[in-house]
């Protein structure tokens, strides 16, 4: 499925059974993350949860996190 091309009706059946998980950090300040079907995964602020979540396929996912994991994304 492309990410691109997703029924918004089905995102948003997908946003109301979704598993949203955050760091096990403990900090108030998380990004939660959502594994929906179809390979989709949803990140959201959560602080700001009426917002729309970003929307990622697996590969774009994979490599979001590895750059983190790299150091990639810090700010400079």
């Amino acid at each position: 499925m492309n990410k691109n091309d997703l029924d918004p009706a089905w995102l948003d059946e997908q946003f109301a059974g979704a598993e949203w998980q955050t760091a096990s950090s403990g900090g108030t300040n998380c990004v939660e993350v959502a594994f929906l079907d179809n390979a989709i995964v949803a990140i959201r602020d959560s602080k700001n949860r009426h917002k729309p979540p970003h929307i990622f396929d697996d590969a774009e996912y994979d490599a979001f996190v590895a750059g983190i994991m790299r150091g990639d994304l810090r700010r400079r």
